[in-house]
Order: structure tokens, then C-alpha cells, then sequence
């Protein structure tokens, strides 16, 4: 599937071609604070399959629980967060985040990782009020 995705101000953006049947939900704790909210939805893009067609994004190294570096990249100018990949030598693979992705509504996750940090009021959203727009 193709996509084309950028970030809050459009400053970054990028195409890639993806596999809907691997989206995954991150609950990691990593996850939770760099997104600043309950968990993080990613797509995996092989590199070859990843192009930026416009500006570079910032990155930050971030170290793992296991000790693996991970590039976490977002937009210079609004912080939205576009993608993350291994540091170093070796062929990349792009964690895409599907927030960024303009067809984000034909992403839908097929697995989550790291459940054992999930915070314990997401399966009860569908009890909280909901307001079709603003508050």
C-alpha cells in the first residue's frame, strides 16, 4: 500500500509503500512518554521503500531496555515525532508513525507489544463520554 505522510506544519514529509497487515500498537513505557500519551502505532517501511520529499528531520538516540539504540526522528520546527530506526551500520528499517500517515484510517493495528506496560483504563474507553468535536 502506498502512503505519503508528514508531520503537524508539513516542514517533513515523505512517501512510502507499507504492509496494512503489520501495523502494531507499542505500549512500551519509552512509547508512552515520547508520544506523551498512552501508546505509540507504528508501521514498519524497509528503506528502500522510505523517501523523504521534504526536509531532513531532527533525531534523538534513545537506548532501550535490551540496550539497542533506536533513532526516534521528528520535525525541527512542531516535534511531531515521524519515524524511528536503528542507529548504525546495516539496512534500516523505518517504524513510521501512522499518526502521520494521511491514509492513518486504513492503518489499522493487527498486534501490540510490550502489554504488560499497557495502562489499565484503555480497554474501558468506550465507557468515557464522547464528544464529536472540541470539549
Amino acid at each position: 500500500m502506498r502512503i505519503d505522510g508528514s508531520c503537524h506544519c508539513g516542514h517533513v514529509r515523505y512517501e512510502a509503500t507499507v504492509d496494512p497487515e503489520k501495523v502494531t500498537i507499542c505500549h512500551c513505557t519509552d512509547c508512552q512518554v515520547l508520544t506523551g500519551t498512552a501508546f505509540r502505532v507504528t508501521v514498519p517501511v524497509p528503506e528502500d521503500q522510505f523517501r523523504l520529499t521534504a526536509a531532513e528531520p531532527k533525531s534523538y538516540i534513545k537506548t532501550a531496555e535490551s540496550g539497542a539504540k533506536r533513532a526516534q526522528a521528528f520535525c525541527p520546527e512542531c516535534g511531531s515525532p515521524i519515524y524511528a530506526t536503528s542507529v548504525g551500520e546495516g539496512p534500516k528499517v523505518y517504524g513510521v508513525r501512522v499518526g502521520t500517515a494521511r491514509q492513518r484510517d486504513h492503518l489499522v493495528p493487527s498486534r501490540q507489544v510490550w502489554h504488560r506496560s499497557a495502562l489499565h483504563w484503555l480497554p474501558d474507553l468506550n465507557e468515557i463520554e464522547a464528544i464529536e468535536k472540541g470539549g
